[in-house]
């Protein structure tokens, strides 16, 4: 539980250090939350199956930097177990929950489509660590005994979508080492603070 807060404590401090600037003369404080489905590929596939999460997002920019954002996320993942895990193994459960911190910049291109709505293309790129709790549970008589794991990674993320400025859908690739993963998020953005 201790672990919680620190990264609590890390998220909140790394939202105010964006807060902070004081660039330009314009500025915008943002907030993001996001939910969608999460795809295990490579190694963490084969244990694990598809989950789903849901992230708080803390954006900032300025006439300094547009058309780029900093931004700092926190968020929560569950995998389940694979179904042919149990059936080849002794195990009779096996879930991850994930908490992720993840601070980063995002580009918004320009407009490809300016009619009704306005629709930009963007890239995101930024650095992630994350908590794994893996439940393990096992099937009665193979005198196992069930416990929780727990592993911290550091890793990176790339994420490709489109923004409507105020929705966003974006395809992130999450990278740690033997824990790799695909999220989708749908994000409505809040603005908290524009001064112009």
């Amino acid at each position: 539980m201790r672990k919680y807060f620190i990264y609590l404590f890390l998220f909140s401090l790394s939202t105010t250090t964006f807060s902070q600037f004081r660039f330009g003369e314009a500025k915008g404080l943002f907030m993001a939350v996001g939910v969608g489905p999460r795809f295990p590929i490579f190694n963490m596939s084969n244990s694990q199956n598809i989950g789903t999460g849901f992230n708080v997002t803390f954006s900032y920019t300025d006439n300094e930097f547009l058309p780029i954002f900093f931004y700092s996320s926190i968020g929560y993942n569950h995998f389940p177990g694979r179904q042919d895990l149990y059936k080849k193994t002794d195990y009779s459960s096996l879930s991850s929950n994930v908490i992720s911190v993840m601070p980063g910049v995002r580009y918004y291109f320009k407009p490809i489509f300016e009619q009704v709505i306005i629709l930009m293309p963007v890239i995101d790129v930024g650095a992630e660590y994350c908590l794994f709790e893996k439940w393990h549970q096992f099937k009665i008589g193979t005198n196992k005994k069930n416990f929780v794991e727990e592993k911290n990674k550091f890793g990176f993320h790339l994420g490709v979508g489109a923004s409507m400025f105020l929705l966003d859908f974006i395809t992130y690739y999450n990278y740690m080492p033997n824990e790799q993963f695909i999220s989708v998020d749908l994000k409505v953005n809040l603005p908290i603070f524009v001064k112009i």
